[in-house]
C-alpha cells in the first residue's frame, strides 16, 4: 500500500490539503527518497478495511496490493541486494506483525533457506506506544531478538518510547 500512497505523494494532487509544511512530513521525505518500506498486516488497518470494500463490491482485486508474502519475498531479494558494504539498518515503528515480520527476512534467509553470507541487520531501533519486556513476541527488548537470529550480540539498539 505504501507504493500507492508515494505516488499520491509525488503526484501533488494533494498539496492544497497539506496542513503541515511538507518539509516536517515523513510520507512526503519518504516517497521522495523512493524508502523502501515493508507493510505486513496493512488490512488490520481503516486503509485495508475501506481497500476490502471496494474488493467486495467488486470495483477492485485483492491482488492489486502485494500479499504478505510477495512482501516476504520482495524484502529477502531487496535486502540480497542491499546488504552488503555497511549494512541496511531495520527501523520500527511500532509493534506487532509491523516490527516482527520484515525483521524476520535475516533469520528466514539463513536458516530456511540455508544462505549462510546473509549478515545481520547493521542496527536496529524501535519507535514504540507500549513498554517492551522479556517473553513477549512482538514486543521483546531487542536483546531478545539475538536468540531468535534478528539480531547479532553486536549489533547497536535503540528504543524510543513515546506516544
Amino acid at each position: 500500500p505504501h507504493e500507492f500512497l508515494y505516488k499520491t505523494v509525488l503526484s501533488g494532487d494533494l498539496k492544497q490539503y497539506y496542513e503541515i509544511d511538507p518539509k516536517n512530513s515523513w510520507i512526503v521525505a519518504a516517497a521522495e527518497k523512493n524508502l523502501p518500506i515493508v507493510v505486513p498486516g496493512w488490512e488490520d488497518s481503516t486503509t485495508g478495511n475501506i481497500f476490502a470494500s471496494y474488493v467486495i463490491k467488486n470495483e477492485l482485486k485483492a491482488s492489486t496490493v502485494k500479499s504478505g508474502i510477495e512482501y516476504m519475498v520482495w524484502l529477502a531479494d531487496w535486502y540480497r541486494q542491499n546488504s552488503g558494504g555497511k549494512g541496511v539498518g531495520f527501523f520500527q515503528i511500532g509493534g506487532g506483525i509491523a516490527g516482527d515480520f520484515p525483521i524476520c527476512v535475516v533469520p528466514m534467509m539463513y536458516q530456511d533457506l540455508e544462505w549462510h553470507d546473509v549478515p545481520f541487520w547493521s542496527y536496529f531501533c524501535q519507535i514504540s506506544d507500549s513498554t517492551t519486556s522479556y517473553g513477549s513476541y512482538s514486543g521483546a527488548v531487542p536483546n531478545e531478538k539475538i536468540t531468535w537470529g534478528k539480531l547479532d550480540i553486536h549489533t547497536p539498539k535503540y528504543i524510543v518510547e513515546s506516544d
